[in-house]
């Protein structure tokens, strides 16, 4: 491993700085921040973590750790289950620390995935005290190249005091060459951000690397940990014919043309699998701008439906990830991977006009979501990128299935018990029922919508019952609304174990 090691180090100042994870997880103290690549399970440091793990044996420490988005088991599990992580922030998705979070043992700082950067060159997160950021080589003019994310990994670098490589021979060397690392200036001395189109390349192959920060770097063979997507289902499928006939009316209503726009697909199984319905759809030329690329996103580009796919992440099953990295020569011209702060950057999204297409966990009869919290309280993952996408998409799309727990639980209620995405953010509802076009229409009128074409019909008498007593007490209010019994549904679940009554 030492010799292929010295051919990814090109950089000569750099190639006597190896040295050993346990080494490298001495320095790191009680009451540190470290900033660390990775998003979604996919280029996170994973060798550093393990070792830190070791020595939470021995020594009694906890740190604050900043990232991209999610990580794998070596950092959001082990670590947080070594009692080693005070304070996480901005996206996770492991049962084990959500659980910690949710327990009070863990501090959880959620933020949108675009604004993450800006809270640590503000300097508002920090300082970092060292950055832990694997990648694939460095080269002869000081450039570390990633392997498969970017994340805030080019932000954390420019801030932190000091930098841990982790440098991990085992990703194929075709890696280099398809990152795109633009980095913005401070607010207020910042130019336009020149991206054109979802394909465009505006930076450079790799990471600028000031040597002067690097402590050592430290080699790994480890893998990313594969992605827990479940395949696509009956009811998926459902969803996907119906998002698919939306389109073909917005084609028709010459509001979209036959390669549509570029399209956003959020982190999980069910926008993953809603994203595998256009394999069989007359749709083609497709682009992808997005923040994870998930199984689906390589499935249409080998079905020759996609012409390019920019995210920040390669997050990929067991199955598919041994194939596509096997192969990687063959999706090299068609891949990009920036950073969060552009992939998921507002004014991109909104001036390439964006299809977005993310999940719910509950809607409200008036088009409100909450995508994060569980019954009002319970963390689940965080809300990431859907709120940089929705907002400001041509079309913000949010998919669930219209119910949970087999069926106790309906994802349209009367109220959400949590709002991540309110009303104004959200143009298009869709479950295995149907579909709701809210655009343009008034509270009162998204009820009939939201009820009829996208609850299950076990709960939409009581939906109705909800909505016409709220209308008989309130009388001409702009939404209506019965206070007191507006979260009920979630009361009845916690004493009852079900919302149906």
């Amino acid at each position: 491993m030492l010799k292929l090691a010295h051919k990814k180090i090109r950089h000569v100042a750099l190639q006597n700085s190896v040295v050993s994870a346990q080494e490298a997880a001495s320095w790191i103290k009680d009451g540190m921040l470290l900033g660390m690549s990775g998003f979604t399970r996919a280029g996170d440091a994973k060798i550093v973590p393990l070792a830190l793990v070791e020595k939470a044996k021995e020594e009694k420490f906890q740190v604050d750790v900043y990232t991209g988005a999610s990580l794998g088991p070596e950092v959001d599990q082990q670590m947080a289950e070594a009692g080693i992580i005070r304070k996480r922030a901005p996206y996770q998705g492991d049962p084990a620390i959500r659980r910690m979070i949710n327990n009070g043992e863990i501090l959880y700082t959620d933020a949108h995935v675009s604004h993450n950067a800006e809270l640590i060159r503000q300097g508002i997160v920090g300082p970092i005290d060292f950055a832990i950021i694997e990648a694939t080589a460095i080269t002869e003019d000081g450039m570390l190249i990633p392997t498969t994310s970017v994340g805030n990994s080019p932000i954390i670098m420019q801030m932190a005091n000091e930098i841990i490589i982790e440098l991990n021979v085992s990703h194929p060397d075709s890696l280099e060459g398809i990152h795109d690392i633009y980095i913005p200036d401070v607010q207020g001395k910042r130019s336009p951000i020149p991206l054109n189109s979802a394909g465009e390349r505006i930076g450079t192959v790799g990471i600028p690397l000031d040597i002067s920060k690097v402590r050592g770097i430290v080699l790994s063979e480890k893998t990313d940990a594969p992605s827990t997507i479940v395949q696509p289902d009956e009811e998926t499928a459902k969803m996907a014919e119906h998002l698919l006939n939306f389109l073909r009316d917005e084609v028709k209503a010459g509001r979209l043309t036959k390669t549509l726009a570029p399209i956003q697909s959020g982190v999980g199984s069910v926008a993953n699998a809603v994203l595998n319905g256009f394999l069989e759809s007359e749709f083609e030329d497709l682009e992808i701008y997005s923040e994870v690329l998930q199984d689906a996103v390589f499935e249409l580009i080998d079905a020759g439906k996609v012409k390019s796919a920019s995210g920040t992440s390669i997050t990929l099953s067991q199955e598919y990830g041994e194939q596509v990295y096997s192969q990687l020569e063959n999706y090299r011209n068609c891949l990009i991977l920036r950073p969060q702060e552009i992939s998921n950057h507002p004014e991109i999204i909104r001036r390439l006009g964006l299809i977005s297409v993310n999940t719910a966990l509950e809607v409200d009869i008036y088009g409100n979501v909450n995508s994060t919290h569980v019954s009002g309280s319970k963390m689940m993952n965080g809300i990431g990128g859907s709120g940089d996408f929705a907002r400001n998409a041509r079309l913000g799309i949010f998919v669930t299935k219209s119910y949970a727990k087999g069926g106790n639980i309906s994802s349209i209620v009367p109220m959400v018990s949590h709002v991540d995405h309110t009303e104004h953010d959200v143009d298009v509802i869709v479950t295995e029922f149907g579909v709701a076009d809210l655009r343009g229409l008034a509270p009162k009128e998204r009820v009939p919508l939201l009820i009829n074409n996208c609850a299950h019909p076990d709960y939409r008498p009581q939906l109705w019952a909800y909505y016409n007593a709220a209308v008989e007490k309130t009388g001409h209010h702009h939404t209506p609304h019965l206070l007191e019994e507006a979260l009920s549904w979630h009361v009845h679940l916690a004493n009852a174990k079900t919302m149906k009554k």
